[in-house]
């Protein structure tokens, strides 16, 4: 087996695009796909994404804050940027960069057109976020006056797209909320644009909407997770690759006698004689301690070997008793093999959750 010398996040471009085009196979040729690349692309890579993508044909990113739209512009992305989340004190840095702010609130709407003005903007493009049940963000319907009235004469700004977002759309047993939170988007968004004069894009869809609610992807649809690899699905799961795969490498090898002990706080103690690996990650690399004391496992020469004691800062300790390996071997904490959604699983917490904490000092390499 190659051996990687150390932890390192292996990103496979070749896995994106099989995820992008089997997600586009699931729309309308014409419906616009929107890659969202927040969170250093779900703790990837975000400019590598994003590049990606722009060479795929993607119509449109996303991002959360405005920070993370400036170093795409920085990196040379020409694409949309949608800046999901904006905060009032970052408008202008917005308009230097094109990046595009949702709106959401009468506050939010009321200061960017104070900004964009100020700014000698005309038709800037800008989207509105519409709450239909998530309670997140978003406007409500009762302020649809207040954004016909506040749009009358303010040629600095354009509705390029008004959007909502799903709350369950991966849990069929909550499919009547889903479609009530479609059809009030449909209420809202057919009053905006009967009154506006154009036409802008409507969406609403994230993956797990995508693959079971085709018939609500309006003129664009937006996909995270499925990007990535992952379909909050079993099924779909299968149709997808998992992006990143975190390696390490087992750095010592203890024998550990009966009653000897392993890690912090002797969280682990052997009844037996046992074999255990020290490895160079830890919770400072985005493994939370909630993986420790035999809740986690690694996939290390094609068995799985549990996580033994408490997860440190920089180091996990596994139990390797039975498996044939040396020091220097590569073990996959998760990837292809023993996907992030298991290991995410079996710690009760979510696939997003442990991608997106991958760290920034864990190395990224490619794979195009």
């Amino acid at each position: 087996m190659a051996k990687v010398g150390e932890t390192v996040l292996e990103i496979d471009l070749r896995a994106l695009e099989h995820n992008y085009r089997y997600l586009r196979s699931k729309i309308d040729p014409g419906t616009k796909f929107l890659g969202v690349v927040k969170a250093f692309a779900y703790g990837s890579d975000s400019i590598a994404i994003a590049k990606k993508l722009e060479s795929l044909g993607a119509d449109y990113l996303a991002v959360a804050y405005t920070a993370e739209g400036v170093a795409l512009r920085n990196a040379g992305i020409k694409l949309p940027i949608l800046v999901l989340h904006p905060q009032q004190v970052s408008f202008a840095t917005m308009i230097e960069k094109c990046l595009e702010p949702s709106l959401y609130s009468q506050a939010i709407f009321s200061s960017f057109l104070i900004i964009a003005k100020e700014l000698g903007q005309k038709n800037y493009p800008v989207h509105l976020k519409f709450n239909t049940g998530l309670n997140r963000l978003g406007f409500g319907e009762k302020d649809v006056d207040f954004i016909l009235d506040t749009l009358e004469g303010a040629d600095q700004v354009k509705i390029s797209s008004l959007f909502s977002h799903l709350a369950a759309s991966e849990d069929l047993s909550e499919k009547d909320f889903t479609v009530s939170q479609i059809r009030q988007f449909e209420k809202i968004s057919s009053t905006i644009m009967s009154k506006l004069g154009y036409r802008p894009h409507r969406h609403m869809l994230n993956t797990s909407g995508i693959i079971n609610y085709p018939e609500a992807q309006y003129d664009m649809v937006r996909s995270g997770i499925g990007l990535y690899g992952y379909g909050n699905e079993a099924a779909e799961d299968k149709k997808l690759i998992p992006v990143g795969t975190l390696k390490t490498i087992i750095s010592q090898i203890h024998q550990i006698e009966p009653n000897e002990s392993v890690g912090y706080n002797r969280a682990f103690v052997s009844n037996t004689p046992k074999v255990s690996a020290t490895l160079p990650v830890g919770h400072a690399d985005g493994i939370g301690r909630q993986y420790g004391n035999r809740i986690g496992q690694v996939w290390v020469n094609g068995k799985l070997a549990p996580i033994i004691g408490n997860v440190c800062m920089d180091m996990i300790m596994i139990d390797v008793t039975g498996i044939e390996c040396r020091e220097g071997d590569e073990v996959i904490v998760f990837g292809k093999e023993h996907s992030a959604e298991q290991l995410a699983t079996s710690a009760k917490t979510i696939t997003y959750e442990l991608l997106t904490g991958i760290s920034q000092r864990v190395k990224r390499i490619y794979i195009a």
